[in-house]
């Protein structure tokens, strides 16, 4: 795999930043996350960071190098993130639990397939144009596609996420081939919040990722004046020619099939806990499994 990538946070009029973002590596699959922690609840960053780790840890698990099953990886993953989370508040004995949006893709076989909850989002973009973005989810967002109906249209707010006491609403989507210098972008909602989509595509297709990332940022902290949210934003550009040569550039081609690397570190925060616990991902497991079967009996009754 050939690819150039580039990540920046850069902090708003918000106290603290409760975004995190970061992505591993193997041989032959990559893996791209980020998550915002949500405000109003008890210290989000805890729950950002939880997502991203236990998301890391599992890609590390999984790809030897590549993911056997890329759609039930990144459901069985968002789910586990969501169990350490629950875990995490019912060892401090929390009242209100940390909570979290989150998106992740996987790059691997030349296509990319990706996962949402909340309204953290991931651009595609090609050609210059957007080819499709996630949907929010959230009343305004899910109104406005026609999905729900609403006698009136409430404010912007979220009806699931990470870390809730009711079981996270996902979507899944993919896998989407990709071809030569497409790009796929992952935003917390201080960017588009700013930004329009047309500007936010404009400005991401002028040149490289590692120019246009912190100019999109530069853009929306600029536009959201001085009570700006944070502005989180991971960009990857596929194939991208000549790219090899920067730091931004990254080929997999001479690494071994053992080799892991990621952006993403555990032990960041002095209150978060290293371990994942072994349990609650099995139970992850198990719970995704059991609804794919379910799923699948389904399809073959007459």
């Amino acid at each position: 795999m050939k690819f150039s990538v580039f990540q920046v946070s850069r902090k708003g009029g918000r106290e603290k930043n409760e975004d995190r973002m970061g992505y591993s590596y193997t041989r032959e699959s990559v893996m791209f996350a980020l998550a915002d922690g949500m405000g109003g609840h008890p210290e989000g960053e805890v729950a950002a960071q939880l997502a991203l780790q236990t998301l890391s840890a599992l890609f590390q698990k999984e790809a030897r190098p590549l993911i056997h099953n890329v759609t039930e990886f990144l459901a069985m993953a968002l789910m586990a993130a969501h169990h350490q989370i629950i875990r995490y508040a019912s060892e401090k004995g929390m009242l209100d639990t940390p909570r979290t949006t989150l998106v992740a893709g996987v790059v691997q076989g030349g296509a990319a397939t990706w996962i949402h909850c909340g309204d953290s989002r991931l651009y595609f973009m090609r050609d210059g144009e957007m080819v499709t973005r996630t949907r929010d989810h959230s009343y305004v967002e899910q109104h406005s596609a026609g999905i729900i109906k609403l006698e009136r249209l409430n404010r912007n707010v979220l009806f699931t996420c990470l870390g809730s006491p009711t079981k996270p609403v996902y979507d899944i989507s993919g896998p989407h081939n990709l071809q030569q210098g497409d790009r796929l972008m992952l935003c917390s909602d201080g960017l588009w919040g700013s930004v329009n989509d047309n500007d936010i595509v404009h400005t991401m297709c002028k040149g490289p990722v590692a120019n246009v990332v912190p100019d999109v940022v530069e853009l929306a902290l600029r536009q959201g004046g001085e009570h700006s949210d944070n502005v989180t934003v991971i960009a990857m550009e596929w194939e991208t020619p000549d790219a090899f040569e920067s730091t931004q550039g990254i080929s997999t081609d001479s690494i071994s099939d053992g080799v892991f690397a990621s952006t993403i570190q555990s032990g960041v925060l002095d209150t978060m806990v290293d371990d994942l616990d072994d349990a609650a991902i099995e139970r992850s497991i198990a719970e995704i499994n059991e609804a794919i079967r379910k799923t699948a009996a389904k399809s073959i009754k007459p």
